[in-house]
Parts: C-alpha cells; sequence; structure tokens
C-alpha cells in the first residue's frame, strides 16, 4: 500500500494544468453505453474510479481502448445488465450504469452502492424517479432490479437537487415514450455536461443550466465524441494550496465553475487573477479568517470542505465551517488535529481556530477529499507528514504529488 511523505512548509511557484473532471467523466462514461457504436471521450483522467468505470463496462459488455487521455467506447456489445457487488462497492458512482441499461435494455441489475467511507447517500431519488417513469423496482440480496418494456415519460420532482439522481433520471429519460419533467434538478456543470452530451447523441432536453429540466422522448441515440470539462474540484484544491504557501497558475480551467470559491478566497487576503482559461493565485501577507456555508451549485462545494479547513488552520483568527450538503463528512477532523490543527466538530459544524503553523505528523486517509485536506496540511505543516491509505486519494486525483512536485513542493510516493 502507497503512502505520501511531505517535507512541508515550502513555497510553492509555477503552473499546474487541470485534468478532466472525474465528476464529470462517471457519467458520460455510462451514457455511452446508450448508442449502438462508438463513441470517443477526450481528456479522460486516469484515476483509479475511472478505470473502475472502465471494467464495469466491460462487463456488461462494452469494449475500450484509452490512449494518450482519449477513451473509446464501442457499446455494439451491451448485453449483460449487471453491476456486481465487487465493483458498485468501491465506488458509488457505478451506479450510473442503472438508467442507461434500463434505458437500453429494459432490465438492469445493480448492487446497492458503496464508495467512500463517510455516511449514507441513498439512492431512494433514483429508484422514486425511475418507477414515476414506469420502472418495476425490486430488491433482493442487496441489488437493485429494475424492469420495464418502455420507461413512460413523467413528472419528477425531487425533494433536494441529487446530482446522482438528476443524471440517473436524464440518462433513462431521454428514450421513454412522452415527456418527462424533472423539477429541482441539480445544475452542478458536470450535470450539465451530460444532459449536452446526450444532446449531441441525439437527445431533446431543454431548460439545461436551469433547475428545471424537460425530456422529450427520442427513439434512439447515436454515438458522439465529447471533451471533459476540467475538473473544479482539483483546480479548487490548487488554489487552496497557492493561497497558503506561494503563487501558482491553473491552467486548462473553467473559472466560472469557481465563482464562489474564488470569492472566498479574496475574502481572505489571496490575489486572484483570471484569464479565459487560466487562474493565478497569490497568497497575501495574512491568511484572513472566512466563514464558509457549502452549497448545491452554485454555492460553495462540498467537495472542497475539507481543504478549505486545511487553509483556514492558519488563518489569523478563527473561522465558522458548515455543511448543510452531507452533515456527517469530517473524517478529516481528527487527522488534521494530529498535525496540530485547532478544531472543534459540533454536529455539521467545524470551528476552527487558526494558529501561525502546524506540525508534521503521521496521518491517514478516509475518503478522496479528506485526503486532499491532507496533502494541503503536509504541505503547510512544519516538519514531515505521512499519509496513509492514499489509495483514497488516486480516486479523485491524477498524479496529485507530481503537479505538485512541479511547484516546488518536497513530496514523495513510496510503497509500505
Amino acid at each position: 500500500m502507497d503512502k505520501i511523505i511531505i517535507v512541508g512548509n515550502q513555497p510553492l511557484k509555477g503552473s499546474v494544468a487541470i485534468s478532466g473532471a472525474k465528476n464529470a467523466v462517471l457519467p458520460i462514461m455510462t451514457a455511452a453505453l446508450l448508442a449502438d457504436g462508438v463513441s470517443h471521450i477526450h481528456k479522460v483522467p486516469d484515476l483509479r474510479d475511472t478505470r473502475t468505470m472502465v471494467r464495469l463496462l466491460e462487463m456488461v459488455g462494452a469494449k475500450t481502448t484509452y490512449k494518450n487521455g482519449t477513451l473509446s467506447i464501442d457499446a455494439r456489445g451491451v448485453d449483460t445488465p449487471v453491476a456486481p457487488y465487487e465493483l458498485v462497492k468501491t465506488m458509488r458512482a457505478s451506479f450510473y450504469v442503472l438508467g442507461p441499461l434500463l434505458s437500453r435494455l429494459g432490465v438492469a441489475k445493480v448492487s446497492l452502492p458503496g464508495g467512500c467511507a463517510w455516511g449514507p447517500r441513498p439512492v431512494d431519488f433514483h429508484l422514486k424517479g425511475f418507477e414515476k417513469l414506469g420502472a418495476e423496482i425490486t430488491l433482493e440480496s442487496g441489488y437493485i432490479q429494475a424492469k420495464s418494456k418502455r420507461l413512460k415519460g413523467n413528472n419528477i420532482r425531487f425533494d433536494f437537487p441529487s446530482v446522482g439522481a438528476t443524471g440517473n433520471i436524464l440518462m433513462a429519460a431521454v428514450t421513454a415514450k412522452g415527456t418527462t419533467v424533472i423539477e429541482n434538478a441539480a445544475r452542478e456543470p458536470e450535470i450539465v455536461q451530460l444532459a449536452r452530451y446526450l444532446n449531441k447523441m441525439g437527445a431533446n432536453i431543454s431548460g439545461i443550466e436551469t433547475d428545471v429540466l424537460t425530456i422529450e422522448g427520442v427513439e434512439g441515440l447515436s454515438p458522439a465524441d465529447i471533451t471533459v470539462i476540467p475538473d473544479r474540484i482539483e483546480a479548487g484544491t490548487f488554489l487552496m494550496a497557492g493561497a497558503a504557501l506561494g503563487e501558482v497558475t491553473l491552467t486548462d480551467v473553467e473559472p466560472s465553475h469557481l465563482d464562489i470559491v474564488l470569492d472566498k478566497l479574496d475574502e481572505a487576503g489571496a490575489t486572484v487573477s483570471v484569464g479565459q482559461s487560466t487562474i493565478t493565485i497569490k497568497h497575501g501577507d495574512v491568511i484572513k479568517p472566512v466563514d464558509m456555508t457549502t452549497g448545491v451549485y452554485p454555492g460553495f462545494p462540498t467537495d472542497l470542505q475539507a481543504q478549505w479547513i486545511s487553509l483556514m488552520t492558519i488563518a489569523d483568527g478563527s473561522t465558522v465551517v458548515t455543511d448543510t450538503v452531507y452533515k456527517d463528512r469530517f473524517s478529516h477532523i481528527p487527522e488534521l488535529t494530529r498535525l496540530g490543527a485547532n478544531l472543534q466538530l459540533e454536529n455539521n459544524t467545524v470551528f476552527v481556530r487558526g494558529q501561525k503553523f502546524l506540525i508534521g505528523a503521521p496521518v491517514m486517509s478516509t475518503d478522496i477529499r479528506a485526503s486532499a485536506s491532507l496533502v494541503i496540511g503536509g504541505l503547510i505543516a512544519k516538519g514531515t507528514t505521512e499519509i496513509g491509505r492514499i489509495y483514497h486519494l488516486d480516486r479523485g486525483y491524477e498524479r496529485l504529488e507530481e503537479k505538485f512536485k512541479k511547484l516546488g513542493a518536497v513530496i514523495t510516493r513510496e510503497s509500505e
């Protein structure tokens, strides 16, 4: 098992290219199952999660090739609508195959999802949506079994704008008979790109970028090519490290996806310069304490909550951070405390008392974004930090340590 070792408190300077978005490419990969032919997806990051999804696509009958960041998916042989527990337990996004398989084959058997080691993220919104479209849903031996001769359009309103449920229902509804309206739909950039990709394949989706999506069912879709949007969470991770430690320029990034994050960094005293596809951040003389509450897009991303806390551990004052999206996503708190951070967790709120520095120590990753917060903590800390169980990090970040090394960080990967 690999670990990352960081000799911290080194200045960061230089530029880094942002990879394609993990949370965009995974549903796009499953959407390719809807078309009887070959689709090409460009700027696919080489992650544990994308490799897991490739394995799943091949298990249902697709053929894939991956070269120089382009993934080709030949879905002509898709004939096995089963997503086994062995794969789904390692990545919740595997559940995205349910909508496309149900749409294309009229049947799907998908294990209840697993994934990150924090909190339940129920699939009720997905299942209720499929039932509204006319699917027969049963649960047997830990598997969701869905059947329908042909789905029928309906009005679906989510109690919460779930990204996963919005994407899954979209992929099921594009070939349903009649009109489907999804109200209180997620508006995240990753869902916007999925909807645009489906339209490129021949779907008829309107209301994109709003919280009301209207889908006019079509008879079938055709293969299509797409380039994945930049990963706004990876970008945010580097921005927070830059705000703490130096001057960093991000390239191949979409600044508009990070408006609220850039506003918060400006409040915290960093100097932010934005170009068409670049962002440069320079740390200020003092990191100012800035309270933050996560929210659904365009709110502050819950996937950057842990990284924000790492930055605020060395702010000149006290900060309050509240997560309203996932209220139990705080496994990084005891690990950051091991680095000397002064943190107090109460329900879904963290009270951060900033201090001048952290001290390196052995810590352990628990999920993707917690891992990134520990990397930032280790970069900030004086001395040496060892981060174990970094397979979590590799699920969501493409060679993160190599990118930080190019910025001047003293960071290495070792096998234990």
